[in-house]
């Protein structure tokens, strides 16, 4: 695996958002929980909401700022997982 790896979500060479795949896990998961968590917190409070007005391109741009912390959580568990796969070769 390479050191530096881009997130997903950036399509443009060179990337210029990377994740360390050999920073330490507990920072790895550490980034994603953050990201993870903090795309839940907003969802809920949404969620539990009597009423939510919004038009659909509303609708459409708050999905996709919620999908780029999401996806980078993701990303970096990802990374957590191939760690701990080779780990557990080892």
């Amino acid at each position: 695996m390479n050191r530096y790896i881009p997130l997903t979500g950036i399509d443009l060479i060179p990337a210029s958002l990377l994740i360390d795949t050999q920073a330490p896990l507990d920072v790895l998961q550490a980034m994603a929980d953050h990201r993870i968590r903090t795309v839940t917190q907003v969802l809920e409070n949404i969620a539990y909401r009597a009423e939510i007005g919004c038009d659909t391109v509303v609708l459409k741009d708050f999905s996709q700022l919620l999908a780029i912390p999401l996806r980078d959580g993701c990303d970096l568990m990802d990374v957590i997982g191939r760690r701990l796969r080779v780990q557990a070769k080892e």
